[in-house]
């Protein structure tokens, strides 16, 4: 899904820094079934993480087009609609517009191959790991996969940025632990995205 903050003018071949969503640019909650922390189900439980929005800032500062990727199975679960979702994706972009930070465009997967909702449960080429909805954001905003970074706090945002051809900065964030082996080999490990940002610019020579 493809969801453009403003008119798009990117230079072709431009940098782009793609962003997971759930714990780098905003905090997990506990799941009600599981109790693990997951992605937010309602508005009401949207709070940025410290510092995302002003690492988002420096990014963009940068030259880095930023570009959100991020798996939303709830609904293919049949624990959220599509619009549920989407009205939580949308309060993630609004606060970050009232700190000042736009993203160039957001790319949302809503499958799961085990979901309970048939329109919504099958295996595709956008759920992280793979690298669909990156391809998809190369392909139509002429980025540059090869001057560009991933950023997550997961194995499969790690193994999606290196399929896409990106580097990776994997995000340590506490809470979602238990989606990280130990074993991803990401370029750059960080505590938060504001540590992987400035860890970026310095390997950049930024």
């Amino acid at each position: 899904m493809l969801r453009p903050a403003r008119p798009l003018d990117l230079a072709s071949g431009r940098a782009a820094a793609f962003l997971d969503r759930d714990g780098v640019l905003n905090e997990a909650v506990p799941d009600p079934a599981s109790g693990l922390l997951e992605s937010p189900l309602e508005v009401k439980d949207v709070h940025l993480l410290p510092g995302a929005a002003k690492a988002a800032g420096r990014l963009r500062q940068a030259g880095y087009a930023l570009i959100c990727v991020s798996n939303q199975p709830a609904a293919a679960k049949g624990k959220a609609t599509v619009a549920e979702l989407q009205a939580v994706h949308e309060r993630v972009l609004d606060l970050l517009a009232q700190e000042g930070v736009s993203l160039e465009a957001s790319y949302l997967c809503m499958h799961h191959p085990e979901g309970t909702v048939p329109e919504l449960s099958r295996r595709c080429d956008c759920r992280k790991p793979s690298p669909g909805l990156l391809h998809d954001a190369v392909d139509g905003l002429a980025l540059n996969p090869s001057r560009s970074w991933m950023f997550g706090d997961t194995d499969s945002d790690v193994q999606a940025g290196r399929a896409a051809g990106c580097r990776t900065v994997l995000i340590e964030y506490p809470d979602t632990a238990h989606k990280r082996s130990g074993r991803s080999g990401p370029d750059l490990r960080a505590r938060d995205l504001f540590d992987g940002v400035a860890q970026l610019l310095d390997y950049d020579g930024g």
